[in-house]
């Protein structure tokens, strides 16, 4: 099955909550991945918060500015789905969600 991502919410500690098609929300840690290759480009706090956004139906951040998925940094929905963690909705139980 193919898992479509719907919602991202970047938090202050480089961790996105990922909202799916199915209803599942899964928390993705990604500062392993921050400082190596193109994630270089997303280290920073701003860069990470204000480029996140959904692209082509997964988690992306939109390093051109004008949501082209073919010019943004993406991580593979199947892949948030098996490694993130289940969470519950995060805008009802804090607000530290950017």
């Amino acid at each position: 099955m193919f898992h479509s991502v719907i919602q991202v919410k970047p938090t202050q500690d480089f961790k996105v909550y990922v909202y799916f098609d199915d209803g599942k929300i899964k928390l993705f840690d990604m500062t392993p991945l921050l400082g190596k290759g193109v994630f270089k480009q997303i280290s920073n706090l701003d860069a990470f918060t204000e480029k996140c956004a959904v692209l082509h139906h997964t988690l992306a951040w939109d390093v051109g500015g004008n949501f082209d998925e073919y010019n943004c940094i993406d991580i593979d929905p199947e892949t948030i789905y098996s490694t993130g963690i289940n969470v519950s909705d995060p805008l009802s139980a804090n607000d530290d969600v950017a």
